[in-house]
């Protein structure tokens, strides 16, 4: 229509575009992976004895047909999953490699690095298997009583078998050791979505309110309640305190999210407080940490010596801001947790508070990307199992990275893909497939809108 010299349209709906794959963006950011973790393979080599390790090459190559396998699975099973999820499993797991080989140089009788390789062999194989499989996480909601049967045997097969380094968390036969506790957080998180999201509304609005608290009746909230004491209360009797605290975490934060009630994230600070005094106090291998924690020169000044996490601290002070170079520093020194318990603080003193920091961003973008995808969903199922997934790996990272740094008391995780520990590595493969899985979901369920 015209009017005074004015052409006046009627506004066209804007069409639907779409949403890009960005797998060439994926496939990009873990050749930058590799590449990285190659240059600190050789950075190492380099470092203690002049030249380039004679298995860079190998290395670098196994680690990139590790990755191109991945990628090439997302491609054909989750092309719509997020690009980052796989790039930075990739490159913390390469750093994981290259900070274990470089303290296995310290300690040519105890070589954990070939080890480590195997393990994450098998885990980049379960993720693979996962992608592959799965093709509607929705599937996993038929099987939450399967699951936390299955995480309870887990959790209590330990308790047969002799304790390590205090505690029993280890099933050791014939020179070959598994921790099935890592496996279970997975199956735990799987039955506490699947829980809460079938009974999110009688837990949100039903039952009576106590203060500013609405409590759910206890027919409703009494199962999920009891198999998290039991997870607990085994945990506890094997001397597990970190897992123990890590699946105390999952599941206030996963009915958190379920019901929208603050209250829980009060009352389960609340708990974990009195927990935390009640069996630091009861416990002696725990009370025995929190006086190490308390008072970690104790043993300098009694003349025997800086304990672990004294050691600790002197390698983060001795990394400053950039760090002494990967193959200079003397974390070594830690002892026999150095691999595993403590490998943040080689990461702390070769790297620096930079590289330290850069550690920490990925851990970040690998929970965002995680919380992401949970909000683009639209079934509850899903939205909490990528929460509780993500909150798994964020939960872990703090409880390590706070006992490393004397923020908390030490309780003996392993940290994500850096740490020695076979069954920790595999376990965080499977869940960034889950993640994969989930976020390929969210974005997928957009395009099919589209082109209906």
């Amino acid at each position: 229509m015209t009017n005074a010299g004015t052409t006046v349209t009627a506004d066209l709906p804007t069409p639907a575009v779409r949403l890009p794959r960005r797998r060439g963006i994926e496939l990009t950011l873990i050749v930058v992976a590799v590449l990285l973790s190659v240059y600190g393979y050789c950075a190492v080599g380099l470092a203690k004895s002049g030249t380039v390790p004679p298995g860079a090459a190998g290395y670098g190559a196994g680690l990139g047909v590790l990755a191109l396998l991945a990628h090439i699975a997302v491609r054909l099973r989750a092309p719509y999953a997020d690009p980052l999820l796989l790039p930075i499993g990739v490159l913390l797991n390469g750093l994981g490699l290259v900070l274990i080989y470089r303290l296995d140089l310290e300690t040519p009788g105890d070589r954990a690095a070939p080890t480590q390789l195997v393990w994450s062999t098998l885990g980049v194989g379960l993720f693979i298997v996962v992608v592959l499989a799965l093709r509607d996480h929705r599937v996993l909601q038929r099987y939450a009583y399967v699951c936390v049967a299955a995480a309870l045997v887990l959790l209590t097969l330990p308790v047969l078998f002799p304790a390590v380094n205090g505690a029993r968390i280890w099933i050791r036969i014939a020179g070959f050791s598994i921790q099935p506790g890592e496996f279970a957080k997975v199956l735990l998180a799987v039955f506490f979505a699947a829980y809460l999201a079938a009974n999110r509304n009688a837990l949100a609005y039903a039952g009576r309110r106590v203060w500013r608290l609405q409590l759910p009746t206890g027919r409703v909230l009494g199962p999920i309640v009891a198999i998290w004491l039991l997870s607990v209360g085994v945990l506890i009797l094997e001397r597990d305190l970190g897992t123990s605290l890590l699946f105390f975490g999952l599941f206030v934060t996963l009915l958190y999210v379920a019901t929208g009630r603050t209250g829980w994230i009060a009352v389960g600070l609340l708990l974990a407080v009195l927990g935390a005094v009640a069996v630091g106090r009861l416990e002696p291998h725990v009370h025995s940490r929190v006086q190490d924690w308390l008072h970690p020169f104790a043993s300098i000044d009694a003349g025997h010596g800086p304990n672990q996490l004294a050691q600790s601290l002197f390698a983060f002070a001795a990394g400053g801001m950039l760090g002494t170079g990967l193959g200079l520093g003397h974390s070594i020194l830690i002892g026999f947790a150095a691999k595993s318990d403590f490998l943040l603080a080689t990461a702390g003193e070769e790297l620096g508070l930079s590289g330290l920091s850069a550690i920490f961003i990925l851990y970040g973008l690998l929970v965002e990307r995680g919380y992401r995808a949970g909000l683009a969903l639209r079934d509850p199922f899903g939205r909490l199992l990528a929460v509780g997934l993500a909150s798994i790996v964020a939960l872990q990272v703090f409880v390590i990275a706070g006992g490393v740094t004397g923020l908390i008391p030490l309780t003996g995780m392993a940290m994500p893909f850096l740490a020695q520990g076979g069954s920790s590595v595999v376990t965080n493969w499977a869940i960034v497939a889950l993640l994969i899985r989930l976020s390929d979901s969210s974005r997928r369920q957009y395009d099919i809108e589209v082109a209906a």
